[in-house]
């Protein structure tokens, strides 16, 4: 492992917080804690933590020594100053007298001795920090040492490895119980450099930020040239897998729809997905036995908050056999909830604490020959899914390259699993309408698109804004953040269609929600109207509506959790005005084009209705036509663009808000919601 200290970069570090009069303790700290979070192999997604002892004034001025230590919800790659709480030290060092200290006491005790009472929780591995003397320590869980420390004669490989430099711990859950312990295992030794904590991880220290991090990086490389001395590649591949797989593309939608959580009446938490192929991964995923190392259990209790105990393994799936493979696999995944449901009985009935299940599903799917699958209620829980997959698979083969995977029971597991502390973390989550839903918005870079694009991300949605111009998609896409898409789509070619909606396949793992919204309008009169103008507005106006909808139907068949599916038409479809018979008559038929697809695919849940807008400022309604149409009628451009019965001008931001209404609007389908102020010659009769 490289060691990356840089004398240049840490004094730039310490003048540049030095300038808001950051101490140079607390400034080395948070460069070596980024040091350490930059790297997933030490690393990953909330793990780890790191401290320094030091002093700090309180608000009256008075001086105390305080123990700086990462904060829950921070992540060490980007730390800052404020994600290292002070706690006031002395009280910490009195608990260690204490016989006992129940998780939510120890969580009281760090919080009631926070100097700055706004700071997020100090990690629960406070008083294990506090308890050893040193000035630096931090704690990774690297997967080199890991490899080490899930075997079934741990002890005697570290000590094989490391000799006396470094203490072992046996495994204790996270909390007072470790903390007492590790210091106890630290004062029988007080020469030790780290301690490494069996099934969990490795502890360094030292009386400075360098010291403690070299130690670490020495300790890791250690660990790593030991594998690298004495391990073997033990994974027999197998020889039955097909030569021509399914993509990833294609099976994302079926596992997404699979995993979806059914909550009854047409209701379900959806997940997004995130798929990873490496050679690394494939040679984990092919291996004969996958279904004995690959089950045994995750690699330190901490990966069960984000991908559970085990994984769901699907069979191969060849390129001609996806609709049988897509019923394997949902049985498989079935299979799956029934094992867990078995397994937290189980482990529930043990002792009388009262605790209820969390959701049975997998949250990574691996498909041998192709890839695992990550799934998590957002593209970024999913992606992290992802990130914890690969980093299990490489420990998983590397404590086989040089034993036998032997991580902790799942007994053990689901304490942390169900931790109340984590408990209490999950049940402070925002959870918004939309979360795990994934939405396309063609014509998104346009005023209409992109309000209603916006829109649908602020609800939690992940959307893919699609639009003939790219650049103006990503810019968009960018805006509205969510980890949301933009892609090129000319929605009048069928080819390009298909592959924007393959693009939210392959980004997030299916689609739920489809707002078909792109369109021009063209000018004429009916009888003397070139044909190829009115073709050209029946292809964008009404084929491309019909390219959008087969393929978000296409998409609601694999996944088989119903749909969304809305279309933008126009006062025009019902009340034609003249010389705008080239946008009015295929904008009827899209009209009408809504409800067929509401009659034809509601058995299998999917709505499908229409939003009737009228005076939009945007591409189809641009500033100079407004001012033609206006000063053709005499009138002044506000009174043109609020000439409604309630004298108020439509806004995008008005129609994107009908979108999300008809999204939410749960029985509603085969419907037409007008957006317009108000004009009684384009109410419905």
């Amino acid at each position: 492992m490289k060691n990356l200290w840089n004398d240049t970069e840490a004094a730039a570090t310490v003048a540049r917080y030095g300038k808001n009069n950051i101490s140079e303790d607390l400034a080395l700290r948070v460069y070596t804690t980024r040091l350490l979070g930059g790297d997933p192999q030490l690393v990953l997604h909330g793990g780890g933590n790191t401290s320094v002892k030091t002093r700090s004034k309180d608000i009256l001025g008075e001086e105390w020594d305080v123990l700086c230590v990462k904060g829950s919800g921070w992540d060490m790659s980007v730390i800052e100053p404020q994600g290292l709480p002070a706690v006031k030290l002395e009280t910490l060092l009195k608990a260690r007298n204490l016989d006992a200290l129940s998780d939510e006491d120890m969580v009281a005790l760090q919080r009631s001795n926070l100097m700055d009472p706004a700071s997020p929780n100090p990690s629960v591995e406070t008083l294990l920090h506090a308890f050893l003397p040193h000035k630096f320590v931090d704690h990774t869980h690297s997967t080199a040492v890991l490899a080490l420390v899930d075997q079934e004669n741990s002890e005697a490989l570290i000590k094989q490895v490391y000799g006396t430099r470094m203490g072992f711990v046996p495994y204790i859950p996270p909390g007072f119980e470790l903390a007492k312990v590790a210091g106890e295992v630290y004062d029988r030794d007080p020469s030790v450099e780290g301690l490494i904590l069996d099934k969990h991880g490795i502890f360094t220290f030292g009386a400075s930020a360098r010291e403690a991090y070299e130690r670490m990086i020495n300790a890791v490389t250690e660990a790593e040239n030991h594998i690298a001395a004495n391990g073997v590649n033990t994974f027999a591949q197998r020889t039955d897998l097909p030569a021509n797989p399914a993509s990833a593309r294609d099976l994302a939608p079926i596992l997404r729809g699979a995993i979806a959580e059914a909550l009854g009446e047409g209701h379900f938490n959806r997940y997004v997905s995130d798929f990873r192929t490496s050679d690394n991964v494939l040679n984990f995923i092919n291996g004969v036995d996958l279904e004995d190392y690959g089950l045994r259990g995750v690699t330190t209790p901490d990966l069960t908050l984000h991908v559970k105990n085990w994984p769901v393994i699907l069979p191969p799936c060849p390129a001609d056999g996806i609709d049988a493979w897509a019923e394997a696999a949902r049985a498989a995944i079935h299979a799956y909830m029934e094992k867990y449901q078995a397994y937290f009985e189980r482990c529930n009935a043990a002792d009388d604490i009262e605790r209820t299940m969390l959701d049975p599903m997998p949250r990574m799917a691996i498909v041998p020959g192709l890839g695992v699958f990550g799934f998590g209620r957002t593209a970024k829980t999913a992606s992290i899914s992802g990130d914890v997959a690969e980093v299990w698979m490489k420990t998983v083969t590397e404590a086989e390259s040089i034993g036998r995977f032997h991580p902790l029971s799942a007994e053990e597991l689901f304490k942390l699993e169900y931790w109340s502390l984590e408990q209490a973390k999950l049940k402070s989550r925002k959870i918004l309408p939309l979360t795990g839903q994934v939405a396309v918005v063609t014509g998104g870079a346009g005023a209409i698109g992109a309000a209603t694009a916006r829109l649908l991300a602020e609800t939690g949605a992940h959307v893919v804004v699609a639009d003939l111009d790219e650049a103006a998609a990503a810019a968009v896409a960018k805006s509205i953040g969510n980890g949301s898409l933009g892609v090129s789509c000319d929605v009048t070619d069928p080819a390009s269609v298909r592959a924007a909606f393959d693009a939210a396949a392959e980004a997030f793992g299916g689609v739920d929600i489809v707002i078909s919204n792109a369109g021009a309008a063209w000018q004429g009169e009916i009888g003397t109207l070139d044909d190829a103008l009115l073709r050209k507005s029946f292809e964008l106006n009404f084929f491309a509506h019909q390219s959008v909808a087969q393929n978000a139907v296409r998409l609601f068949k694999l996944q088989q959790t119903g749909g969304v599916l809305l279309f933008n038409t126009s006062k025009q479809a019902i009340n034609p005005g003249a010389n705008f018979g080239a946008y009015g008559l295929p904008k009827a038929a899209t009209l009408f084009l809504s409800r067929q697809y509401a009659l034809e695919y509601g058995k299998i849940g999917v709505r499908s209705s229409a939003v009737n807008a009228d005076r939009i400022r945007s591409g189809l309604l641009s500033n100079d036509m407004i001012a033609s149409r206006s000063k053709a009628r005499g009138i002044s451009e506000s009174d043109y663009m609020s000439g409604n019965l309630l004298k108020q001008e439509v806004t995008a931001d008005h129609v994107a808000s009908a979108f999300l209404s008809l999204v939410m609007a749960e029985r509603t389908t085969a419907g037409v919601l007008t957006v317009d102020g108000g004009n009684i010659e384009a109410a419905l009769r």
